[in-house]
């Protein structure tokens, strides 16, 4: 066979002159460790990672049967590309580790301070003492609301690991960019919601913030919501109702009647857990 995989794993393949490209991607929503069989004869391949434009070499594999087999990890629906036929000297069979290792150092439990967007509903100052999804909160402008939100917490670190250290965000809805002691670390939008934080982090206080935007239809599913109507007055543009203001209850306006007021909401926020991780490799 051109592929096999002891796990769930689809693929498709590309020749060109020189090189073989296989395409791979874990198919469920779970972290999975899968052998992947390659009908292949070099053995110098490279992981890429289409996400974060890293190049890895995969020194950890066998080759038996005009087939070479890899261990490869996946995150939930992650994929990558394979490619055999790089001009790199071909790899001698060896067993250093694929894929870095990385322990927990720390969990960020306990509250974090929060602030929502008041021109969308949500409280300006909030304190959450655990993390939770927006949509199981009892106040109606936390439940129903879409947009960002800032969380913000300080932690503590007594040493530096010599190794690199990442920021894990466990569950996000549904994408989030994270800040740490004021430098930008970038956006993450897909599993693994983690961020590599090795040039930020220092001994002692640091500062935590994370960005953290869900999706629209939660607001449009509030602005349906009849405890809501009526309570707030707005100023209109000029082009829409000549300026004048009005009552009213909603934040939206749409024309489409997809969104009902039964309809289930989407899980939004930080999640977490919240985690220090640091390699062991």
């Amino acid at each position: 066979e051109d592929f096999t995989a002891t796990g769930p794993v689809r693929y498709n393949h590309r020749q060109t002159e020189d090189r073989d490209i296989y395409f791979i991607s874990n198919r469920t929503a779970n972290q999975i460790k899968a052998n992947c069989s390659f009908r292949v004869g070099q053995a110098n391949a490279q992981l890429w990672n289409p996400v974060t434009g890293e190049r890895l070499p995969l020194s950890q594999f066998e080759r038996k049967d005009g087939t070479i087999t890899i261990p490869i990890e996946f995150d939930a629906y992650q994929s990558y590309f394979v490619l055999f036929g790089e001009k790199e000297t071909a790899l001698a069979l060896n067993t250093t580790k694929n894929f870095t290792e990385l322990a927990v150092s720390q969990e960020l439990t306990g509250a974090w301070d929060l602030a929502f967007d008041p021109k969308w509903g949500g409280p300006e100052k909030i304190v959450f003492n655990t993390l939770q999804d927006w949509t199981t909160n009892t106040a109606s402008g936390i439940k129903y609301y879409s947009g960002i939100a800032t969380y913000k917490k300080a932690f503590s670190i007594t040493s530096i690991s010599l190794g690199k250290t990442y920021l894990s965000l466990g569950e996000v809805h549904d994408m989030a960019r994270v800040k740490l002691n004021g430098k930008d670390l970038g956006v993450v939008w897909c599993a693994p919601f983690r961020v590599e934080v090795t040039s930020a982090i220092k001994s002692g206080v640091n500062q935590l913030e994370i960005e953290v935007v869900n999706r629209w239809p939660n607001r449009m599913i509030g602005d349906k919501q009849p405890a809501d109507a009526n309570v707030r007055e707005v100023q209109t543009p000029l082009d829409f109702l000549g300026g004048k203001k009005i009552i009213t209850g909603r934040y939206t306006f749409s024309t489409n009647d997809h969104y009902k007021i039964d309809t289930p909401l989407l899980p939004s926020g930080l999640l977490g857990p919240v985690q220090i991780l640091i390699s062991k490799k």
